[in-house]
């Protein structure tokens, strides 16, 4: 089909997933910024659409590792796979810590800081003891390990989840003929998730509304200005890390960083919208598997992104704890410093996409640095919302570009459509809405 024809098929932009939710956007924005009141009663509507997407990612991570490792005869290849990819995101992880530690040494967001510590303890007090459970090198690994097999689905844990997944997806592997016939029912069954993803994906624009009319009415634009500064230094930084270094790495794997976003434009409206990368996971598998990524490679580099390679996150902490120990007139030393990046790289593992989870790692961070005051944690309550929304889409690009990327280093990726793909030659992205997810 030439493309001539396929711009012809093209929907109306109004008719467009990506228009509809920006339009929602907008006036999610208007809403809570003239009525907070009414903004502020949104709430439960994106809420809900969280919800909605949340209960589907447990099922389809299962199905798409399970077939992906099921159907494989060359376990090997499994294995590299997923060691290519834990060093991809340790390596860009790492280069994304000391971007944050350097760009707030450039910038010294936290001196010459006018606001005294928040009288909000108690707020922070919340953070904190969540923190306070969290940390510890072996309190991770024992986390990864469900009570029962079945628990896994019910808690939602992406961590969890991937250990069955591939202890299940191995088994079947290992059982010839009748495991791979068991691969291709449980690749059936992961369809009917998608579908049902599908059906949510077109309330969208309901949640992407909730989403922005709370955010704008509960925090309104008075945090935006005392703040203003920090949020700007982080925006920029994490552009910096997006179009540069991420840029340069697409580059290098063979394809157009920005062609891949326009490939993900409604992915990245709806993160951006519920400050959330848990709402788009499924749809970003399913349209990495049409521009050419391997199924095995979606399903284990994805979801152990999600929880490995927090780029915005691994920014967001460096940042945030040198600007509150400029506030407080702490001067930390170099070794300091390098032990802060050492026990991020610990603390930011599964701080997946799920709201708010940056500012409860970095609390967990801050216990174990007593010379910065806990309680100056409270300066970036008001505006974590809105740190979040610049995490969340850092980390969402960031995991798109290493799945390619680990796929291009191991041959698991067809680069020819993968080309066709991101440059529109394959109609994938007008797709409707029941198939984009």
């Amino acid at each position: 089909m030439s493309t001539q024809k396929i711009a012809a098929k093209k929907p109306a932009l109004w008719k467009r997933l990506w228009f509809q939710i920006f339009v929602a956007i907008v006036v999610g924005v208007l809403l809570g910024n003239f009525w907070p009141n009414a903004g502020k009663a949104m709430k439960p509507l994106g809420d809900g659409f969280i919800a909605l997407i949340r209960m589907m990612i447990a099922p389809i991570i299962f199905c798409t590792i399970v077939h992906g490792i099921g159907s494989m005869r060359d376990m090997r290849r499994v294995g590299r796979i997923g060691l290519k990819a834990l060093v991809y995101f340790e390596v860009v992880s790492t280069f994304a810590l000391v971007l944050g530690l350097g760009a707030a040494h450039l910038t010294n967001p936290g001196e010459n800081f006018s606001s005294a510590l928040p009288a909000n303890a108690n707020a922070v007090q919340g953070f904190v003891k969540r923190a306070a459970e969290d940390t510890g090198v072996i309190g991770h690994l024992m986390a990864i390990i469900p009570t029962s097999f079945f628990d896994a689905f019910a808690s939602g844990d992406l961590l969890q989840m991937l250990l069955i997944s591939i202890l299940t997806g191995t088994a079947l592997a290992k059982m010839g003929d009748l495991g791979h016939k068991i691969s291709k029912g449980i690749d059936d069954v992961g369809q009917i998730f998608f579908k049902i993803v599908g059906f949510i994906v077109y309330v969208a624009p309901i949640g992407a509304f909730g989403a922005i009319a709370f955010t704008v009415g509960n925090f309104g634009t008075a945090s935006l200005v005392s703040l203003g500064y920090l949020i700007g230094v982080f925006f920029l930084t994490a552009s910096f890390f997006v179009f540069v270094i991420l840029g340069t790495l697409a580059r290098l794997a063979g394809f157009s960083l920005l062609q891949y976003l326009k490939y993900m434009r409604e992915e990245l409206v709806i993160a951006f919208a519920t400050a959330s990368s848990e709402t788009v996971l499924p749809s970003l598998m399913r349209k990495l598997e049409r521009a050419g990524v391997s199924e095995a490679t979606v399903g284990l580099v994805v979801p152990t992104g999600y929880s490995f390679n927090l780029d915005g996150t691994n920014i967001y902490m460096t940042l945030s704890i040198l600007f509150l120990a400029q506030v407080t007139g702490i001067d930390l030393s170099f070794g300091e410093e390098m032990t802060i990046i050492v026990v991020t790289m610990l603390t930011s593992k599964g701080a997946a996409g799920v709201t708010g989870a940056g500012f409860v790692v970095l609390a967990a961070t801050l216990t174990l640095f007593p010379q910065v005051p806990i309680e100056s944690l409270g300066l970036l309550l008001g505006i974590d919302r809105f740190m979040s929304i610049i995490r969340t889409l850092t980390n969402f690009i960031g995991n798109g570009v290493a799945t390619i990327v680990v796929a291009r280093w191991e041959g698991e990726l067809d680069r020819a459509k993968l080309k066709a793909v991101l440059s529109g030659k394959e109609p994938v992205a007008e797709l409707p809405k029941d198939q984009l997810a």
